[in-house]
């Protein structure tokens, strides 16, 4: 173990993330390790709590707890080989020198932690070229599938990040959810908190007080066959498991999702997966500029579910305001 360390933020290393720049220095350390020194407060920016998103600024002191040294973690970490290379290139739907966009399974984490050593940040280590590797600059949860950008320089995923932080980029979210919305289209607007539930666990829940955070929603229902709906969602704000607290506040739960739907969040006749998919992104390049829209179809159990119920595929939604 090495002992606490404080370093320093050098100029060139502004505006990094706390979890990117913990990347460069320990790549040895796990997201999911970093999070719990974060947690727990072991990891101090300027002495103060930070997140994994704080960006940082030149000069700061970083404070970093005793550490395992490489190699001396039990080797459960997935190490990147050809094998992953055909599994992102298999999942590949755009790629050019800036970003690389993936159709994400349903079921395969983002990210890794203690228990998960298959995961896309991963995978993508195989695709490292003279030092410089993509990088993840959002996520999905892993029972969500749908399209996943990263990017394929630091400066693309400088610029893609501040897009997202300042919301300029447009999400489309495909849901099967429970009963049919009334009405067929709306806003829901609900700040979201984390709280601890009945089950002993803690997870987002509609809330008010201080650390109540602001969340907007937008919705439309595509199709509507009575028991269940094919609705497009679209979140402005980007909090924890939005979506699925919002689709469950308004009494009509993502189908599949027990952790806010529960035992209602069952249709008969389709999977008892989640049914929430990204379909579509709209953002500018990184580099060009130019708006484009990225698609990704429909894939796994979801796409079995809307065969089932005859949904279009290649349903077109648009959103009633620009943001772009």
């Amino acid at each position: 173990m090495t002992g606490v360390q404080n370093i320093a933020v050098t100029d060139d290393e502004a505006g990094m993330r706390v979890d990117r720049w913990f990347k460069a220095h320990f790549p040895h350390i796990s997201h999911g390790q970093l999070e719990k020194f974060l947690r727990k407060g072991e990891v101090r920016v300027a002495g103060g709590r930070v997140k994994s998103n704080r960006r940082l600024e030149g000069g700061e002191n970083i404070r970093v707890p005793p550490l395992p040294e490489p190699g001396a973690a039990k080797q459960t970490k997935r190490i990147a080989s050809p094998e992953d290379v055909a599994a992102i290139r298999a999942i590949t739907i755009y790629e050019d020198d800036a970003i690389l966009a993936l159709n994400k399974p349903f079921g395969l984490a983002v990210q890794g932690g203690e228990k998960t050593t298959r995961h896309i940040d991963g995978m993508l280590a195989a695709l490292e070229r003279n030092g410089d590797r993509p990088k993840l600059v959002h996520r999905l949860d892993k029972d969500t599938g749908g399209l996943l950008i990263v990017a394929k320089t630091r400066k693309a995923a400088q610029a893609l990040s501040d897009a997202l932080r300042s919301r300029d980029v447009e999400k489309t979210y495909w849901a099967l959810v429970v009963g049919a919305p009334r009405p067929q289209q709306g806003d829901i607007e609900m700040p979201i908190a984390k709280r601890m539930v009945r089950s002993g666990a803690e997870q987002m829940v509609p809330a008010e007080g201080e650390d109540a955070k602001h969340a907007v929603s937008q919705y439309q229902t595509v199709e509507d066959v009575g028991r269940a709906a094919f609705v497009a969602m679209r979140p402005i704000t980007g909090r924890t498991h939005q979506l699925r607290v919002h689709a469950a506040a308004i009494g009509h739960p993502v189908v599949g999702d027990g952790k806010y739907g529960g035992a209602e969040s069952h249709v008969e006749g389709v999977s008892g997966k989640l049914h929430l998919f990204c379909r579509s992104m709209r953002f500018r390049h990184p580099v060009t500029g130019r708006v484009i829209t990225l698609t990704a179809d429909l894939t796994g159990h979801m796409k079995d579910t809307w065969k089932f119920f005859g949904f279009d595929m290649a349903a077109e939604v648009e959103w009633p305001e620009d943001t772009l």
